[in-house]
C-alpha cells in the first residue's frame, strides 16, 4: 500500500532524514520505534505532505504523492492522528468529529461518528463538551477517532501513548489493534518499543535519522540488541 524510497528531509541547511526505506501492505500494522529525536515524527510529516520532501519517493497505493499538497492527501485514502493529539480544545467533541469528516456530507458520516462512539464510549458520553475539558487519554482517543472519520485506508499514528497511564495506553493498543477488523492499515510511531511491536507485523528501528534495524516484530522484540537499547530487558 505505502512505499518509501531514499526518502531525505531537511530543517534549513541540516538533513533530518538520510535516506528512508520502508514498506506497509496493506492490512497490516507496521511500527516505527526508536529514541526521541530518531526522526520518527519527522517522517510521519513528510508522509503527510505537511514536511517537505528533499529528494527520494512516496508511494501510496500505486500513486506518488511526492507533489500531492498536504490538505489533499486525506481523500487518496491517508490520515493522520499526531503527536501531542492536536485537537480542537474550543470546540465540542462532536465538533471535533465532524471536522474529521470534512470531505463527506452524506449519511454515512453519522454511522462514522456512531462507530467512533462505540469504539471509545466515553466519546459518546462527553459528546457536547469542550474537547479541552478532556483528560489526556480522552483526548488521545478522539484524535484518533478524528483522523478515522476521513475513512481513511492507511493511517499515521504519533505516539499515541505519550504521556499516558498504563491502563490507558494498553487501552489505546487494543483499538489500533482492532483496526484491522475495519480494514484501516496502519503505520505507527513510538517510543513505546514493547507495546508497539507485541501488536504489530513488522518493525523498524529508526536512529538519527536512519532505518537501522528492520523485520517480524516478533523478531524484533527477541533481539538482544532491541532489548537492551530499547525494551529494558
Amino acid at each position: 500500500m505505502l512505499t518509501v524510497e531514499g526518502l531525505r528531509s531537511r530543517y534549513g541547511r541540516i538533513e533530518v532524514l538520510h535516506g528512508i526505506d520502508l514498506e506497509v501492505g496493506s492490512g497490516e500494522i507496521v511500527t516505527v520505534v526508536g529514541a526521541n529525536g530518531a526522526g520518527k515524527t519527522t517522517l510521519l510529516r513528510c508522509l503527510s505532505g505537511i514536511q517537505p520532501v528533499s529528494s527520494g519517493s512516496i508511494v501510496f497505493r500505486g500513486e506518488s504523492l511526492n507533489s500531492v499538497p498536504a490538505y489533499r492527501r486525506p481523500a487518496r485514502g491517508l490520515a493522520q492522528s499526531p503527536e501531542g493529539r492536536q485537537i480542537f480544545t474550543n470546540l465540542s467533541v462532536e465538533e471535533n468529529l465532524r471536522l474529521g469528516a470534512f470531505l463527506f456530507s452524506d449519511d454515512k458520516v453519522e454511522r462514522d461518528m456512531e462507530e467512533a462512539f462505540v469504539m471509545f464510549p466515553v466519546l459518546r458520553e462527553k459528546r457536547n463538551l469542550a474537547a479541552g475539558g478532556l483528560s489526556g487519554g480522552q483526548q488521545q482517543m478522539l484524535a484518533i477517532a478524528r483522523a478515522l472519520m476521513a475513512r481513511p485506508s492507511c493511517l499515521l499514528l504519533d505516539e499515541p501513548s505519550m504521556g499516558l497511564a498504563p491502563i490507558l495506553v494498553a487501552q489505546i493498543f487494543e483499538v489500533v489493534k482492532g483496526l484491522r477488523a475495519l480494514n484501516v492499515t496502519v503505520l505507527l510511531v513510538e517510543q513505546n518499543a514493547f507495546g508497539a511491536l507485541s501488536i504489530a507485523d513488522r518493525g523498524y528501528v529508526m536512529e538519527t535519522g536512519r532505518i537501522t534495524m528492520s523485520g517480524p516484530a516478533k523478531d524484533l522484540i527477541a533481539d538482544e540488541r532491541i532489548r537492551e537499547a530499547y525494551l529494558g530487558i
